[in-house]
């Protein structure tokens, strides 16, 4: 199947159809994920509201690159701030559960490794931002956390299928390594600040003191 042929599945309505009931699914091992498998419904209930949050912050694009990639409105936050709250294993779900929908939304699928590594895989990774979670500076740092790991997911993307497009002086490795750092970068340059601000770290640490 050519490139052309599976961006075109996941635009039609059977493609968008398999990641919807995908997201389902997710949910549904969120809703189950708890203590002893019981079922949790403010778990998924918060859940959605951060993978909503991420959607719809993923749409205010301040740039979007013409390779793939943009530089958006905190998006990455709200997923990095569900690890924080809800724990690393919810996050992960419900970032699998939000690059699922980008995926619906802005699709852009040369190879169906490549929509696994920049979709469900890169903004699941932001999850690993729950990791850490005890510490003054727990909340920035599991901020950074959670981008390097969906910054890796994408630079193994265009290492692997995008180097074709590489300007001269680069190959695939460097290219991938230099153009992803462009746009998550700048996005995560200028959430930083945001989280040392003394009232958003305290809103979050007084949330999760309620939600543990």
């Amino acid at each position: 199947m050519s490139a052309e042929q599976i961006q075109a599945f996941f635009e039609s309505a059977p493609g968008q159809g398999i990641a919807a009931g995908a997201v389902i699914l997710l949910f549904f091992f969120i809703l189950v994920s708890g203590k002893n498998k019981k079922t949790d419904t403010r778990g998924l209930v918060l859940s959605a509201i951060f993978v909503a949050l991420y959607v719809v912050l993923n749409q205010l694009t301040l740039f979007r690159f013409p390779q793939g990639g943009s530089i958006t409105a905190f998006s990455m936050l709200a997923i990095t701030a569900c690890g924080y709250l809800l724990g690393t294993r919810r996050a992960v779900m419900a970032g699998m559960c939000a690059g699922l929908l980008e995926l619906i939304f802005n699709p852009y699928v040369i190879h169906p490794l490549q929509l696994l590594l920049d979709y469900p895989l890169a903004v699941g990774a932001l999850g690993f931002a729950g990791l850490i979670h005890s510490g003054k500076w727990s909340i920035p740092s599991g901020y950074l956390l959670g981008v390097l790991c969906r910054y890796l997911c994408v630079v193994l993307s265009g290492i692997l299928f995008f180097g074709a497009y590489a300007p001269e002086g680069f190959n695939a490795f460097t290219w991938s390594i230099y153009y992803n750092l462009i746009y998550i970068g700048a996005e995560m340059l200028i959430t930083l600040p945001i989280l040392f601000l003394p009232p958003i770290r305290s809103t979050l640490q007084r949330l999760r003191n309620q939600l543990v």
